[in-house]
């Protein structure tokens, strides 16, 4: 009888603990690795050839919005198809516990905006069999997962819970609504969840609610923040996702916890010629600093080049600047008659004199006319903005909003391209205080396509840019983001861990090309990218794919208070 379900041959193993790679044997059984070495094949009931492929941990996804998307997609994709085992969901302080029946249509549509989530996939896709935050640990958990998942407590749905959105986003908490949701936090601390996240920021921030207001985080005062520090204090355990907090916001969280922070996010803008600005500098001097003072701070860095294609139908990302916000709320058509607008138009073409623009991170007439409908617009297919203005003799901003007025709101706009600076990225993605990832998984799904994240940090950055060797760069994407996270029993190849792996060719491994696929509740599209050169991926020793091929197998857990 054979003594192992899965025997995987001949790999080449890094571990995921910046072992130096070796060639060797896996056996496993159980869902967990059993013995690492030499192995008869003729021990393993299964047995997957893995002669010069590399054998590595699963990766390790911190900042992802699956909160919903769990429940009609198990995989987590595009997460799930690039070699991610384990994701994080409740990132922001965003999503969907508590919430009371009477308010679940209004989480949905804050879920809507800030994210991106299609509103009509939510509605008819999330069964909502839960209010309390312990209640939705127990759906997620008898919910077939394909990945493994650990979640925050987020401070949106909790503070809405108690204080109500209107006060909530108005006021402090009062000593007995903060009493209350204090003994909240304890009750999903002590059900599972992983700690608590929140956005911070101002009244530039690019993530609003349905209604273009500021999210109830975006308002809280510094002293409901530390007492939500305090929780983590008293209990002695779980961490903090934070997104656009002050350096000095950051350390008091840090301080008043006692527990780590993560910070959104560590990342390089690079100027018209691809040269990085000396901002991410910045930012890597001060998480040395604070981390040297005994304050354990992460920077989540985003590794990916961050690229954009949409459509005014659904676009909201320029939500930080006051004139275009106003101008693409409301329903297609409403957006569509605000375009039409000379007054608006004029403002538009106001702040765009004013460039760069107010929470608008590229160049608007340097946008690619990607792909159009209306069999006038085909010849612009492939030009830019600026280039188009020209031909007609308007300025650029009547051009981007005529070019989708004609093709119905439809017209497909692409960022021009910008290579990240290699150097710039070398120094980022190896201090030893950045976690790669920013992934955004089941976010703006109709813009990005950053859970390719692992996949690429592979490819562009290590086989074709050398930043670091396999061995670092898979401690990076695996252990270090878990041991982060307080996952305690994954992230890593070991005898008696979890078998959370993926096999690749490393020649062969391409991140894909973006399309769309129709495959969201409701008929709701998405962009995806599917990946080459990934062989196997396991979940506690069970293949969820095989040469992208989907198993059906369902082996996911939720990881309560960072292990199952």
């Amino acid at each position: 009888m054979p003594k192992f379900d899965t025997v995987i041959k001949g790999g080449i193993i890094i571990d995921g603990l910046r072992t130096p790679r070796f060639t060797g044997d896996l056996g496993i059984a159980d869902g967990r690795i059993q013995s690492i070495g030499r192995i008869d094949a003729s021990h393993g009931e299964k047995v997957i050839d893995a002669d010069g492929l590399i054998v590595a941990p699963g990766f390790v996804d911190l900042h992802t919005h699956y909160d919903s998307q769990v429940y009609w997609d198990p995989y987590c994709t595009i997460s799930g198809w690039h070699g991610v085992t384990s994701v994080v969901i409740g990132n922001c302080g965003f999503g969907f516990a508590p919430v009371r029946p009477e308010d679940q249509d209004r989480a949905m549509l804050t879920m809507s905006r800030n994210e991106a989530v299609p509103l009509e996939s939510m509605r008819e896709g999330m069964p909502w069999d839960w209010e309390t935050y312990p209640e939705f640990l127990d759906s997620i958990e008898r919910t077939p997962k394909g990945v493994n998942m650990l979640s925050y407590m987020p401070l949106n749905p909790l503070m809405m819970y108690v204080m109500g959105v209107d006060a909530a986003k108005s006021r402090a908490a009062n000593p007995e609504e903060m009493a209350e949701m204090q003994r909240l936090m304890r009750e999903g601390l002590d059900a599972g969840g992983c700690g608590w996240s929140a956005q911070l920021g101002s009244e530039i921030e690019v993530q609003r609610d349905y209604d273009g207001t500021l999210m109830i985080t975006n308002t809280m005062t510094e002293q409901d923040l530390v007492s939500f520090a305090h929780v983590l204090r008293d209990v002695g355990r779980g961490f903090i996702q934070c997104i656009g907090a002050s350096h000095e916001i950051t350390e008091k969280l840090a301080e008043e916890s006692g527990r780590p922070v993560i910070w959104n996010v560590l990342a390089q803008f690079t100027d018209q010629h691809g040269v990085a600005m000396p901002a991410y500098q910045d930012t890597l001097k001060w998480l040395e600093e604070v981390n040297a003072r005994g304050l354990r701070v992460f920077g989540q860095a985003l590794t990916t080049e961050n690229d954009f294609q949409f459509t005014f139908e659904d676009w909201n990302l320029f939500d930080s600047n006051e004139v275009w916000r106003e101008a693409t709320l409301g329903t297609v058509a409403e957006r569509a008659e605000k375009f039409r607008d000379p007054e608006r138009r004029a403002k538009l073409r106001a702040e765009y004199e004013k460039f760069p623009v107010a929470g608008v991170v590229f160049d608007l007439a340097g946008l690619i006319v990607g792909e159009v409908h209306t069999e006038a617009l085909k010849q612009y297919e492939g030009w830019t903005v600026a280039e188009i203005a020209e031909k007609r003799g308007a300025h650029p901003i009547d051009t981007l909003l005529d070019v989708a007025l004609e093709d119905d709101m439809k017209a497909v706009f692409v960022t021009s391209p910008r290579p990240l600076d290699m150097p710039a990225m070398k120094e980022m993605a190896n201090s030893p205080f950045a976690l790669p990832g920013v992934s955004d998984g089941g976010a703006h799904t109709k813009f990005i396509t950053l859970g390719r994240y692992p996949t690429e940090f592979l490819t562009m950055l290590v086989r074709d840019n050398d930043i670091m060797d396999l061995e670092q760069a898979h401690w990076r994407l695996s252990a270090y983001p878990a041991m982060a996270a307080g996952i305690r029993d994954r992230g890593w190849i070991r005898e008696g861990a979890p078998a959370d792996l993926v096999i690749y060719e490393l020649d062969k491994l391409s991140t894909g090309t973006p399309e769309r696929a129709w495959d969201f509740p409701a008929g709701a599209w998405r962009l995806i990218r599917y990946p080459e050169g990934y062989r196997h991926i396991m979940v506690n020793g069970e293949v969820t794919f095989a040469d992208n091929v989907c198993s059906g197998a369902h082996p996911g857990l939720l990881l309560r208070h960072g292990s199952a």
